[in-house]
């Protein structure tokens, strides 16, 4: 049984990370990559030295600036369910897809596709959130102060709090 499987076909193979940015900063630029991705390594001092080093620790960012150059700027068909689970450098690209012409993007477009993923976001939820908090609490919940709890008074203790307790009384 051969085992062979040919990642030829996939853009990225043989792509190093730094020149993959210098493709997409060229084409798109740092501020329409913040608007499209939501990375702050795009916005927040942007330089490709920077986004490489970043991008190089964190595999999520990583793999989510591979797949926007794979469906973006690439413009690949999207993979399949199987696929999709993969991270795109492990993703096999069937050999009758081409790459494409890169999409035409803008920051308009960013927007609107940022609100889609809000109300998609929030319908997935169901509403189970009222607030943006990160913590998934409400205001409401923030409003009410923290309520301590009672102490617990100890059965052997007969009202004389002039003798200091001794935590570890019970366990000598």
């Amino acid at each position: 049984m051969n085992k062979d499987i040919n990642y030829q076909n996939n853009p990225l193979h043989g792509l190093g990370l730094k020149s993959m940015l210098i493709e997409l900063i060229d084409h798109y630029g740092f501020e329409i990559l913040f608007a499209y991705l939501g990375i702050n390594c795009f916005k927040t001092n942007p330089s490709i030295e920077s986004s490489e080093k970043f991008l190089k620790k964190t595999d999520w960012a990583r793999e989510k600036v591979e797949s926007f150059y794979m469906y973006e700027y690439k413009n690949l068909p999207r993979a399949s369910r199987e696929q999709f689970e993969l991270p795109p450098r492990d993703r096999i690209v069937p050999n009758d897809q081409t790459p494409g012409e890169p999409a035409e993007l803008s920051l308009e477009d960013a927007e609107r596709l940022r609100e889609k993923r809000a109300k998609k976001a929030a319908e997935h939820r169901g509403g189970q959130r009222e607030s943006n908090s990160p913590y998934g609490r409400s205001d409401r919940d923030s409003k009410q102060p923290y309520k301590q709890k009672p102490r617990r008074e100890s059965s052997d203790d007969s009202g004389a709090s002039s003798t200091p307790v001794d935590p570890w009384g019970k366990w000598k």
